[in-house]
């Protein structure tokens, strides 16, 4: 039964807009690269593919009008405007990388595509000017044909191995008649023409397509026909108003050496009577090169994460059938210990759990991505916002490999913009500031990414002003934040933290970039939902350093079961410090709070019952003694005080509505294999309630 058109368009589109925004971001790159290398061709065919990908694509979805500027995009990228125009060429890409991705959103939304009058009048522009007058005089004075032949490493290897085959190589270059009224047939023509000289290796350019707006085509030919022949041929009436033939040069690079002693060793191999031998080699060696091409084109396969997060929750089902298992196997242990089945029931067991843990090992790595992913948006990024504030700026990735769960990647996506552009605007000062004081003009920005035990770190750091922490207090009490008296008693790495407070913001005019308080707030806001913390260090004059960590993957965690007032709870492992048991004559009060003295340090009690409206359903009389769970958070540390542990337990989290649990400081839920519900605590939440709660500065 095939699906109906409607269908299959709607998949189509899907597909489109999974690669435009892959073929988007390779034009970005490209862009940044040709404002560094404008007359690499290389980077500029790149960016034409990219182009003419999209112009075909959105075409078979019926998105005309990106198809259409597209097509008119392809006639400006050619070698000889990025000789002339090299700087405006990478300026008109990065635009153009900009409107495409506006049009994408704008057909994802059904919504009318907006206007892309500024980038029709920029290609206009590049096509209408000539070239400067010192390209136009030294083109004028050559004295043959201009060509480069800038072929590319493989294709000189070709090159090479037709000259050790014994085969002459010249390089071509032939202009198009400019009266030639359809050039993308005299191309097609001279293309044939070369095909029946001999073996065509190289040939620019590539396509029908973009021949239209090219005037030299360039081409290495590997033929044993006579140069006068050669000639003869290419000299097309009507069509080729010029040829030059000349030899082409083999470059004398270790491949190319290592090239030239295989191939004599298959020549003497083949003399010495192994010719069926050596065949039958290249023969299979030609055909494992072919398939290991096509199984690396055919091992990638698209699958919609919804997809993947169903078979993660089916695995979290089975986690907590094994649970279930597990305890029914201790009861018959205990009701039938002598019984034969036993041993058969045990054994099957684990062989049950180890292929279940590989399971889950094997679809959380299903899950896990690359951080580049993520970084790879950012040079853009910093080049944007660095030229908008008049800063030279540099930024250094490391870590590109670290891999994060796909959920938790693109939720960090947001928050480290705000980040980088913040360093950028705020961090980063102007070169007048930078070198009186003893630094170099340019300023460069950091992103590392790495792992540490169950969670990613994600460090932007930048070498820039620093933050001054007397500076922030002042500008916090201006803001109506922090009470004078509340300021004096706030510490260094608090006054850091003020930043992202709601509405916030050091800077003294709002900008495009900045200024309006609202972007660090989303740092903290999404880095709490995903159970990660935020840490600040700085020092004035030499930069500033920020750390997000999250967890490595929101499906399931390790935890610690604990028990208070009845009910069960879990703190993620990952938080637990320590475990100490006290009583209650070593539980001091001061100034109303409860804390404890803990090897010479001094440690804030909590209990959940006083931070939230928690009922006991726990019978028993008063315990004389009780459990503390030492909870580390960033840099803060603080005393859980609970009734008794339960152990530890690997639980598959399940997020759980907004009317079903109103408090914050639960973050999730699961269930255990009796079905008993746990309730996992949010350990971010129970820190900012407890800061709320007592006073600034008694957290230890």
């Amino acid at each position: 039964m095939s699906r109906p058109p409607e269908d299959r368009g709607g998949e189509l589109r899907t597909l489109f807009f999974e690669s435009a925004n892959e073929l988007l971001q390779s034009l970005n790159e490209a862009g940044l690269e040709l404002e560094s290398r404008p007359a690499d061709e290389e980077v500029i065919r790149r960016v034409r593919r990219a182009v003419h990908t999209l112009k075909g694509d959105s075409a078979a979805c019926g998105f005309n009008k990106l198809s259409e500027l597209a097509h008119e995009l392809e006639d400006v990228l050619t070698p000889q405007i990025a000789q002339a125009r090299g700087a405006d060429l990478a300026e008109l890409v990065l635009t153009a990388a900009d409107s495409f991705g506006a049009m994408l959103t704008s057909y994802q939304r059904r919504k009318e595509p907006p206007s892309v009058d500024a980038l029709h009048a920029m290609i206009r522009k590049l096509l209408e000017e000539p070239a400067s007058p010192e390209n136009a005089a030294t083109g004028s004075a050559v004295p043959h044909l201009p060509a480069q032949f800038a072929w590319t490493e493989y294709e000189q290897l070709m090159i090479s191995e037709a000259v050790h085959r014994g085969e002459t190589v010249y390089n071509v270059a032939l202009r198009i008649d400019p009266n030639s009224l359809m050039r993308a047939a005299a191309f097609q023509l001279i293309r044939n023409v070369l095909h029946g000289s001999g073996t065509l290796i190289a040939l620019r350019p590539e396509d029908n397509l973009t021949a239209a707006t090219v005037e030299i085509v360039e081409a290495a030919l590997a033929t044993s026909q006579p140069e006068e022949k050669v000639l003869h041929r290419c000299r097309i009436p009507s069509i080729v108003s010029e040829v030059r033939l000349e030899r082409a040069a083999t470059a004398e690079t270790p491949e190319h050496e290592l090239l030239g002693d295989l191939l004599e060793a298959q020549a003497a191999k083949l003399v010495a009577g192994a010719a069926e031998t050596a065949e039958t080699s290249a023969t299979a060696k030609a055909a494992n090169s072919g398939s290991a091409a096509t199984t690396v084109a055919e091992s990638t396969l698209r699958v919609d994460a919804t997809r993947i997060d169903a078979v993660m929750n089916l695995v979290g089902e089975l986690i907590i059938g094994k649970s279930m298992l597990n305890r029914t196997l201790t009861e018959f242990d205990q009701k039938h210990a002598r019984d034969p089945l036993r041993a058969k029931l045990a054994d099957a067991m684990a062989f049950q759990a180890r292929i279940l843990d590989e399971l889950h090992k094997c679809v959380l790595k299903i899950r896990m991505v690359p951080v580049e992913q993520l970084f790879r948006r950012f040079p853009r990024v910093v080049r944007d916002v660095a030229k908008q504030c008049g800063k030279d700026v540099a930024l250094e990735l490391s870590g590109q490999n670290t891999d994060l769960d796909k959920g938790i990647l693109d939720a960090l996506a947001e928050p480290l913009m705000h980040l980088v552009r913040n360093s950028v605007d705020h961090g980063i000062e102007p070169a007048d500031e930078r070198l009186p004081a003893g630094k170099p003009a340019r300023g460069t920005i950091y992103l590392n990414a790495y792992h540490q035990g169950t969670q990613v770190v994600i460090e932007v750091r930048d070498d820039g002003r620093g933050i001054d922490p007397v500076a922030l207090r002042a500008r916090a009490i201006e803001k109506g934040i922090l009470k004078p008296e509340e300021a004096k008693r706030l510490t260094d790495q608090e006054t850091f933290n003020l930043i992202f407070e709601s509405g916030f913001s050091t800077a003294s005019e709002v900008t495009e970039v900045s200024g309006r308080g609202i972007g660090m707030d989303v740092v903290r806001t999404v880095l709490d939902r995903l159970k990660g913390t935020v840490h600040v260090s700085s020092q004035k004059g030499r930069g500033t350093t920020i750390q997000l960590r999250a967890p490595l993957t929101l499906a399931s965690i390790q935890t610690l079961l604990f028990r208070v007032g009845g009910r069960l709870f879990a703190v993620p492992l990952s938080s637990v410090v320590e475990i100490t048991r006290i009583t209650a004559p070593e539980i001091h009060r001061i100034d109303q709070r409860e804390v404890l003295r803990l090897r010479e340090q001094i440690l804030t009690l909590v209990r959940l019952d006083h931070l939230s409206r928690l009922r006991s359903i726990d019978t028993q009389p008063v315990r004389k003694k009780h459990f503390v769970i030492v909870i580390g958070a960033a840099e803060k540390r603080f005393g859980l005080v609970v009734d008794s542990l339960v152990g530890e337990e690997e639980l598959v989290i399940k997020a759980l509505p907004g009317e079903i649990v109103s408090s914050d400081l639960v973050s999730g839920a699961s269930i255990l294999g009796d079905g008993t519900v746990v309730l996992i605590l949010n350990v971010p939440a129970v820190l900012s309630r407890l800061v709320r709660s007592t006073p600034l500065g008694a957290i230890a």
